[in-house]
């Protein structure tokens, strides 16, 4: 077994009075999927937020190559590809600018027209290339984000919310096999997904946020959140 790239460390978040998970520890080897995984509103998109440093934990710390993550903080964001329910798609720009102008904000190598090219027919948008992304359907802007991925092969960790929302079966086996490959060549590819699609060729675990929760939810607060989830994903759909 290889040493742990990625180690969370006795996580503890809270959100308003309500104490999501605590304690929550886990260690990720490279070449390792990692599924967030549990009903809508036990903290999976939280702990993503987690892990990429957006959000603070009121407890514990997270660590990517022995370092803490707010310590290492742009040499931890350089190997990073976050791309969670905001697609950080600008209006006013095309959708190749958008895909170009990410690509160049986050320094990632190869990151040629050309190759912007391929990572939008990947996603099923050759044909809105050059047209305004505020013209876009909120699902074609999603296409947008995920197009990042095709370019971001050379990033070690990705933490992706939902990725497969809004694509089409073809898209979808372009995305899972992707992400197969990134975990192939030793990636780290974390992601929460209410889709089952098999990914090929990776060691898979399973973190369910809920176990660490130190109160279950009662049926009115998980119909409450199921309905929240329900509303982004039509949203996204759209």
């Amino acid at each position: 077994m290889s040493e742990p790239i990625l180690e969370v460390r006795g996580l503890t978040c809270e959100r308003g009075e309500r104490t999501l998970f605590e304690g929550l520890s886990f260690a990720v080897e490279p070449g390792t999927l990692v599924r967030i995984a549990g009903s809508n509103g036990a903290g999976k998109t939280t702990l993503l937020r987690l892990m990429t440093g957006l959000m603070r934990p009121a407890e514990g710390e997270i660590l990517w190559r022995g370092v803490p993550i707010l310590k290492a903080a742009q040499d931890f964001w350089r190997e990073l590809c976050y791309i969670g329910h905001r697609n950080g798609v600008k209006d006013d720009l095309s959708v190749i600018e958008n895909v170009l102008i990410n690509a160049r904000i986050a320094s990632l190598k190869g990151a040629t027209e050309a190759a912007a090219l391929d990572a939008l027919a990947a996603v099923g948008l050759s044909d809105y290339v050059e047209a305004p992304a505020g013209q876009l359907s909120q699902g074609q802007r999603r296409r947008v984000a995920l197009a990042r991925l095709w370019l971001s092969r050379s990033v070690p960790l990705w933490v992706l919310d939902e990725p497969f929302t809004a694509l089409d079966v073809r898209a979808v086996a372009r995305l899972a096999d992707l992400i197969g490959a990134h975990v192939a060549e030793g990636g780290v590819v974390m992601l929460v997904t209410h889709q089952e699609v098999p990914v090929e060729r990776a060691r898979l675990m399973v973190i369910e946020p809920e176990r660490w929760a130190p109160v279950k939810r009662t049926a009115v607060e998980r119909a409450l959140d199921q309905a929240a989830a329900e509303a982004v994903e039509n949203e996204l759909g759209s």
